[in-house]
């Protein structure tokens, strides 16, 4: 045995032993003093192999005997806070990265709230602040030329990046401002400058250096979200020191390439929004996307195409520092290719939302003003294919931002691709987005390209003042006397075209059947939206085919879930299913009805069962409804050819032509009202009694007097609209009967909105069913009604539900001339 390695670890045994025995100050402070020799920091240190046999073997058990000495009667068998600065200076002094990894492991073993947490906390944030983490990440640079330690790695990693969220859990309300991560984070940015510095002292010196572990730090800290704070420190010095130094840059491109692949893309997009331009972001990331298959997937594809939330700022960075390098050019050529593909697809036109479509649009135009002519005339032929296809779809748009787009594309675009070619011009208003599009398109002088790519094209710049002088010339009054001065039409106002939608292509079905086979068969999402959108004209047009297939298409309708992003999609549903139900009236309210109340439904579908009732009792009590089609409050400017909706043009026609025509005598101008038999009369059953059959017996998932009193007050304000609209009718007086026998069951319930449902439903009874129908059959329901209108209408906290009482406070009151008079003997 070798005596020298005995006889260190004699002296820890010893050491330790006394530690755990003697209560002795000055024997501890003596025996403390001798162990420093181990670690160089006095006047007589140990040989250099002790000391690394000390810090190998020795120094974490000695560490963690230190921690369970630890409390306040140790502390001070030594005046003047002695004994607390020699057993601080072993975890200051000693190897760092064992000293951090006791520290923690007792951090996370101490009980909260205790005195030995509170001091392993300071001590934990001193270490900190003298720099030690730098120390840490050092030593583990250094071990390139040693044996690796995976686990050790693994560990530490964890930790440095981890250290806020495990301090936060620890300490909670007593944590540290040195731990918050909006301190710590920018400070182990300082940390790693100070180790890269080490770095690059060390390969001037000719000693070999590893700066992976810094790369998993970097990369680890920017998963967890904290790209800003540690970038935030570390950019603006990378950027000065990197502006002067060819080796600098070389250990930040190390740095970058290292990062491992699953943190690349935070690491990337974190320099991209820190770099302050193409240039310093072309010293720090070199040419890591050529080297790096992640690197370039998410430069050239994800933060391109997968996401749309970066500013221009850093859209022109990352494409500005593709452009930097003739190595990198040619993937700014493929992203601009692909780009155009996506921005050219009818698919994305009429599926991505308008902020992509814009985000996509200006990356063309970065793009073309940082490629030269002759990059662009190699690949001609296929950038004005793919400009073209998109161009026609983009204009083909009924939207006006979608046609927008289009022009100002195609004109910067052909104008780049072709400059002598015949050029593409549009009438379009010019905006902001305008202004900046066309500023995006100025042409960059390339750093490493072709020269031609300095070069400026005229059309874009010399096109704008032509285009805003057409546009604001164009609308201006005709020549001097043409016809416009003597026929006026000064109250012709331009169509509206702010709403307007995408025309349906030709694949929309001609019949019922077919539409109901395209929305359940069909895998083309074109058919499928064309057949819900020409759906509700066929069911109109249609209504014997219609009632063949009524109630498997209600059982579709209902289920029916967004396949694609169709505009109005809810809309489109509900009028299908309301057409469907005005159709065939008592089948599909049957299913419906009795639907409400069945397993397997969600909230929001119960909720359009109550809606589409509703509106179908609606338009089917409408006076005069028999042979014409429903009525709208306003017409769809997306609605289908074969809907009977009569267009606005002819309204405004008729107009016009009304004030321009001149009349002698004017004659009764109103309209007759419209009359005929309400067809609600013959099935306001099926709409309403099935909905009072089972509202208190609770469901597995269902439980109207339970937590979804939502629905519960949807349902009386339903029943009472139903009974409204069942006004006159012959099913009027039992449907009245039945809905003030669930309003007196339900009258003192807790939630205001099933109140105000019921007073509602009051209401309806009473404007509903005659005078003299209401004293025969229902006069001991309303004497009942009326005592307890008057407590709501005193004393309920909720003021609609106090106004409705008083609203059905005074029907009743109009009643009891009537009413009276008839009642006495």
């Amino acid at each position: 045995m070798d005596p020298e390695v005995s006889a260190v670890r004699l002296t820890v045994w010893e050491a330790v032993h006394i530690l755990s025995s003697s209560e002795d100050g000055g024997r501890i402070f003596c025996t403390l003093g001798s162990l420093k020799r181990y670690l160089g920091e006095t006047e007589n240190p140990a040989l250099p192999e002790e000391q690394e046999e000390f810090a190998r073997i020795h120094f974490s058990t000695f560490l963690r005997c230190l921690v369970g000495k630890l409390s306040p009667d140790w502390l001070e068998l030594l005046p003047d806070g002695q004994m607390e600065e020699l057993w601080a200076s072993f975890f200051l002094e000693g190897p760092a990265d064992q000293a951090f990894l006791v520290l923690m492991e007792s951090i996370e073993g101490a009980a909260s709230p205790s005195f030995c947490l509170m001091k392993m906390a300071q001590l934990l944030a001193r270490f900190l602040s003298v720099g030690r983490m730098a120390a840490v990440m050092e030593g583990q640079c250094r071990q390139q030329a040693g044996p690796a330690f995976p686990l050790l790695q693994e560990t530490l990693l964890t930790k440095v990046v981890g250290l806020p969220d495990r301090l936060g859990n620890r300490l909670q309300r007593e944590n540290l401002a040195t731990f918050f991560p909006q301190n710590y984070f920018p400070l182990l940015g300082e940390e790693v400058l100070r180790v890269l510095q080490v770095v690059v002292d060390s390969l001037r010196g000719g000693l070999d250096c590893s700066v992976s572990f810094l790369s998993q730090v970097l990369g680890k800290a920017c998963v967890h979200g904290r790209q800003k704070e540690i970038l935030g420190v570390l950019v603006p010095r990378l950027t000065v020191l990197t502006q002067g130094s060819c080796l600098w840059q070389r250990v930040c491109w190390c740095l970058v390439e290292r990062v491992p692949d699953w943190a690349m893309e935070a690491v990337l997009k974190g320099f991209v929004e820190a770099a302050p331009g193409p240039e310093v972001l072309s010293r720090l990331l070199g040419n890591v996307v050529t080297k790096s298959k992640k690197a370039q997937f998410v430069m050239t594809r994800k933060l391109l195409f997968l996401q749309y939330s970066c500013t221009m700022p850093m859209l022109q960075s990352l494409l500005g520092y593709l452009a930097m390098d003739s190595q990198r050019r040619s993937l700014l050529m493929q992203a601009l290719k692909e780009l155009l593909e996506t921005w050219g697809s009818s698919s994305a036109i009429r599926h991505a939302p308008l902020v992509q479509q814009r985000y996509i649009s200006k990356a063309i135009l970065i793009c073309l003003a940082h490629l030269g002519e002759a990059e662009l005339r190699d690949s001609r032929d296929e950038l004005l294919a793919s400009l073209m296809e998109g161009v026609k779809s983009r204009l083909d748009s009924s939207l006006p931002p979608v046609r927008h787009l289009g022009m100002i594309v195609a004109e910067v675009a052909s104008a780049r691709i072709h400059p002598e070619g015949p050029p593409l011009k549009f009438q379009y208003e010019e905006d902001e987005l305008t202004r900046e599009m066309l500023a995006l398109a100025m042409p960059w002088p390339a750093a490493d390209g072709p020269s031609e790519a300095g070069l400026s094209f005229a059309p874009v710049s010399g096109e704008t003042p032509d285009r805003e002088t057409v546009d604001r010339s164009g609308p201006q009054a005709g020549p001097e006397g043409s016809d416009s001065e003597l026929d006026s039409d000064d109250e012709f106002v331009p169509y509206d075209m702010s709403v307007d939608r995408e025309q349906r292509s030709s694949k929309a079905p001609s019949y019922v059947r077919g539409c109901l086979e395209a929305l359940t068969g069909s895998e083309d999402w074109e058919r499928w939206e064309a057949a819900l959108w020409a759906l509700e004209g066929l069911i109109f047009r249609s209504p014997a085919a219609t009632q063949e297939v009524s109630m498997e298409l209600a059982k579709v309708l209902l289920h029916l879930e967004e396949k694609t992003a169709v505009a109005g999609f809810e809309g489109l549903r509900q009028r299908a299913l309301v057409a469907l139900t005005v159709t065939d009236p008592a089948r599909v309210a049957e299913y419906l009805t009795a639907q409400f109340y069945a397993l397997n439904y969600s909230l929001r579908q119960r909720m359009d069962i109550l809606d589409v009732l509703t509106l179908a009792a609606q338009e089917l009590s409408r006076p005069g409804r028999l042979g014409k089609a429903p009525q709208r409050g306003s017409p769809d400017p997306g609605s289908q050819p074969g809907g009977a909706v009569v267009p606005a043009w002819r309204a405004v026609v008729e107009e016009r032509v009304r004030r321009k025509t001149r009349r002698f005598s004017k004659g009764s101008v109103g309209r007759a009202l419209a009359v005929g038999p309400n067809e609600f009369n013959s099935v306001a059953g099926y709409f309403f009694f099935p909905l009072l059959q089972h509202f208190d017996r609770p469901l597995v998932t269902f439980d109207l007097l339970g937590d979804d009193q939502l629905v519960l007050g949807r349902l009386a304000h339903t029943l009472g609209a139903l009974m409204y609209l069942a006004v006159n009718t012959t099913v009027a007086v039992p449907m009245g009967k039945a809905l003030l026998e669930f309003v007196w069951a339900l009258r003192f319930h807790g939630d205001a909105y099933v109140r105000q449902g019921l007073l509602s439903a009051v209401s309806a009874v009473l404007l509903s069913v005659p005078a003299e129908r209401l004293l025969a059959d229902l006069l001991d329901e309303l004497l009942e009604a009326r005592s307890w209108l008057g407590d709501v209408a005193e004393k309920d906290p909720d003021k609609d539900c106090r106004l409705l009482a008083v609203k059905a406070l005074l029907l009743l009151e109009k009643l009891r001339d009537k009413l009276l008079p008839l009642s006495s003997p």
